[in-house]
């Protein structure tokens, strides 16, 4: 038994319907993340660098793309463009206004890659299904070849490249080369939480009911009320700010400097799929499980084997690597659609009930 909450009684409606009901878990989220903002004390910046400001990247992604599969039910494989479009709008307003304050930057980089995700959504109300992940890949192909073919998203320097230039937040240099990895921590860090927790308090809202309503039966839910275009490019509108955001935190935060290879199908979009399928659709914690799942498995492979005295190369860590990911994937779409979040769920109301299961 690990807490029981006999005893916590509900007077009013907010209560009862808060995002933690349970004291023991809202204390149990609030440790977690001081623990979080704690890690700067214990990690080097190998560990900050190439892992923790990739995994809440990544997350952040994650639960943009769940907000628009898993809640609105709207297939989609653009999920790097719309990062694309983030990262390089928020290169050319920090290189094009001077003095631009970095989050206002960072978040109207979001602006953009909604506006972009709304233009791409519009065939959502006539197809649906793989016909409409079809669509959003057409916005994957065409949005890196318009940003590779026209010098003006690059500033037409001769590398093609995006270079985050260095930019403070309350004294503290977050990017460039000499930001520390530990203020890019923070901030990433401080993006996930306030982003995950509108998230979660925006599906459980009437958006989020009407986003769900879309997803289970769309002529039902037009039936009594709901307007099906609005309904769905409002989703693909969130979801590719959630995706611009994190796009501007992986160039600025995370790479430094990037093309737009960095944004491409398998490297990006089928990656955050596959963090949303391990992690469980509809569920904005089991986005950030998947997050996790999919960026530690690779440091798994690479340091359990010698651990243990095995001796396997690169190439075949690699193909471990697939041939795990592709087992899961399998595991989860048959055994528990609802991925590691309903594993989790389960666990907990086990744990809740144990030693009298009833």
């Amino acid at each position: 038994m690990f807490y029981r909450e006999a005893g916590q009684f509900k007077t009013t409606y907010q209560d009862d319907q808060a995002v933690f009901p349970v004291l023991q878990d809202k204390v149990a989220v609030i440790l977690l993340i001081l623990a979080a903002y704690a890690v700067p004390f214990v990690a080097d910046e190998y560990w900050l660098q190439a892992i923790f400001i990739q995994f809440l990247v990544f997350a952040l992604m994650a639960i943009g793309l769940n907000i628009l599969m898993g809640y609105a039910g709207q297939v989609s494989l653009g999920t790097g463009a719309f990062a694309a479009v983030g990262a390089y709008a928020c290169y050319k307003l920090t290189t094009n206004i001077e003095g631009m304050n970095i989050i206002v930057a960072i978040l109207l980089s979001g602006g953009c890659a909604a506006a972009v995700g709304v233009v791409f959504g519009l065939p959502s109300l006539r197809i649906k299904g793989f016909y409409l992940a079809v669509a959003t890949l057409a916005a994957q192909f065409f949005i890196l070849w318009l940003f590779n073919k026209v010098g003006w998203f690059y500033n037409n320097n001769p590398s093609g490249t995006i270079t985050a230039p260095p930019r403070e937040l309350f004294g503290v240099l977050i990017t460039g080369p000499s930001a520390s990895p530990e203020a890019r921590y923070i901030v990433c860090l401080t993006f996930l939480i306030v982003f995950a927790w509108f998230a979660k308090n925006l599906v459980r809202g009437r958006i989020g009911r009407n986003w769900m309503a879309i997803r289970d039966m769309d002529i039902a839910a037009e039936i009594i009320g709901i307007r099906p275009l609005q309904t769905k490019l409002m989703a693909f509108a969130i979801s590719s700010f959630y995706c611009g955001v994190a796009g501007a935190l992986m160039i600025f935060c995370w790479l430094g400097s990037a093309e737009t290879e960095a944004f491409d199908l398998a490297n990006v979009s089928f990656r955050v799929l596959f963090m949303i399928i391990i992690g469980g659709l509809g569920s904005i914690g089991g986005s950030i499980m998947g997050a996790a799942f999919i960026i530690l498995v690779p440091i798994f492979l690479t340091n359990f084997p010698p651990m243990v005295g095995l001796d396997i190369s690169t190439a075949l860590q690699k193909h471990l690597e697939e041939i795990i990911f592709g087992v899961m994937i399998v595991f989860f779409l048959i055994v528990e659609p609802e991925g590691f979040a309903r594993l989790w769920q389960i666990l907990r109301e086990k744990l809740r009930k144990w030693p009298f299961p009833y």
